[in-house]
């Protein structure tokens, strides 16, 4: 097999890689040896900003099939038959650690999936758990600065992130989730996925359904307590990307099942409680579970830059028979998401060949910018209308529309019947057993004791009081405890 030659990246072929070129033996180095320069220039320019949040993350390659009916509820084309397959690509993440962070800490999880569909990219970006901290997306950067690195201290301050939550009583039931038994996933593979916020789904009829996704592990749950977690971040930093890694080498490929609930789009306006409040689970005896399909991941990426850390997600990625709700949280990340992306990556970012569609075409008029790699031909036109044939729209919505009504203006949220920031976060609590009770207490206390003002501590007991009398009396006695030693 002939030898590869090393070549510079006009293409020229390297002479030498291992010495400088000098002003004779033991000289100075010249200006004019070009592959030295063009390695150090690069070299400096390896690295692009990294993610505010979701940093430090794991994907994988994988498909998805349908394995049950849901054309009654959606139009979508890769959900239109049983047996239909659609290649995906997934990216794990922890939340508010940096690049360098370590895998199994206590944080929610990201669980971000792209399907690479006949009709376009459609990105679905989760967690693994199905509610979150707030409610309103102009509150996401006040909480992730109150969960992130102080900027006088340089690390994580206890302080900061209970006066946020201590603020921010709808909190709760995140909190109660994530200093529980599965706020430390013991590996990817192991967890559960939710799409977390509400969408849309529309029939062929145009009939509306709101949707809420859950990925249920095959695996089964498994997670990680406080001692044990700690004693595998002293072995493996990385542990969960090695046993992702690991486990589809082995072939030995995780897999998920997609449920949904479905609920008719009428019903939301007298629902018991605001159904588009990202902080609320929709209860099962409600809207139970519908299983659609599996999801199978089966090839690990090449390079980890070029297809984890340049993978880009965005929740306005969708298909026709799929689409927003009202949602606030996912109102606001429709923006902040494709926008983060253009800072990271570029305008082009969605030419990489990670975010480019595989099943479709993306045919339009944008041009140009940094990195832009599609022109199109040189009889193309590059404004829409035209007379030559240009790609034209197709007058058909992607979703049904939402009806708006009211005046503009900063608004709460609309107010239903029963809605509460402490009741399912009470609800959870009272579904555990004493074992996982005592470790959530053990949790929340170890975080809080560690709270120097007494009013930010009396605010969050004052929350977790109003969840539930026995969790309120549990946290508060094991945090005096600590506070006394």
């Amino acid at each position: 097999m002939a030898k590869r030659v090393l070549t510079t990246e006009s293409g020229a072929p390297v002479a030498d890689n291992q010495n400088s070129a000098t002003a004779g033996v033991g000289g100075p180095i010249l200006l004019q040896d070009q592959h030295l320069l063009e390695k150090l220039a690069r070299f400096n320019r390896e690295r692009i900003p990294e993610r505010v949040v979701h940093a430090r993350g794991s994907g994988a390659y994988g498909y998805f099939e349908v394995t049950d009916d849901v054309t009654g509820f959606t139009r979508a084309d890769f959900l239109s038959e049983i047996g239909k397959r659609t290649e995906t690509f997934i990216r794990f993440s922890t939340v508010a650690d940096s690049l360098g962070g370590a895998d199994a800490v206590r944080d929610p999880r990201g669980f971000a999936l792209k399907f690479y569909t006949n009709e376009g990219n459609y990105d679905l970006v989760g967690n693994n758990t199905p509610v979150f901290f707030i409610k309103d997306p102009i509150k996401f950067p006040d909480f992730i600065h109150s969960q992130k690195r102080d900027p006088f201290t340089g690390k994580q301050e206890p302080d900061n992130v209970w006066d946020f939550w201590g603020h921010s009583p709808e909190a709760t039931h995140q909190v109660t989730w994530l200093m529980g038994d599965r706020g430390i996933p013991a590996s990817y593979r192991h967890m559960n996925g939710y799409g977390s916020h509400t969408y849309q789904w529309t029939n062929a009829e145009g009939e509306a359904f709101f949707v809420k996704y859950h990925f249920k592990t095959n695996q089964g749950v498994r997670s990680l307590s406080a001692e044990q977690a700690a004693e595998l971040v002293g072995k493996d930093a990385n542990s969960h990307q090695t046993d992702l890694l690991q486990a589809i080498e082995r072939g030995v490929n995780p897999s998920w099942t997609l449920h949904v609930q479905l609920m008719p789009a009428a019903e939301a306006a007298e629902y018991r409680f605001n159904p588009f409040d990202l902080t609320k689970v929709w209860p099962h005896a409600d809207y139970p579970l519908q299983r659609v399909g599996r999801l199978v991941l089966d090839r690990n990426p090449d390079n980890v830059f070029a297809e984890v850390e340049q993978a880009a997600f965005s929740p306005n990625n969708f298909v026709p028979g799929i689409g927003p709700s009202p949602d606030k949280m996912l109102q606001g990340r429709l923006f902040a998401y494709a926008d983060a992306h253009r800072y990271r990556l570029g305008v082009n970012h969605t030419q990489l060949p990670v975010n480019a569609p595989k099943a479709a075409e993306a045919d339009n008029y944008g041009r140009d910018g940094l990195h832009a790699t599609r022109y199109g031909s040189r009889h193309d036109k590059n404004y829409e209308p035209n007379s030559y044939a240009g790609p034209a729209q197709t007058d058909a919505a992607l979703a049904a529309p939402l009806a708006i009504h009211g005046w503009t203006g900063t608004h709460e949220a609309p107010a239903h019947a029963k809605d509460d920031d402490f009741f399912q976060a009470g609800e959870l609590f009272r579904l555990m057993s004493e074992e996982e009770k005592g470790r959530l207490v053990a949790n929340i206390a170890g975080g809080l004791s560690q709270v120097t003002r007494d009013d930010v501590i009396e605010k969050n007991l004052a929350h977790f009081h109003a969840a539930d009398t026995d969790y309120g009396k549990r946290v508060e006695e094991a945090v005096r405890a600590l506070r006394e030693d």
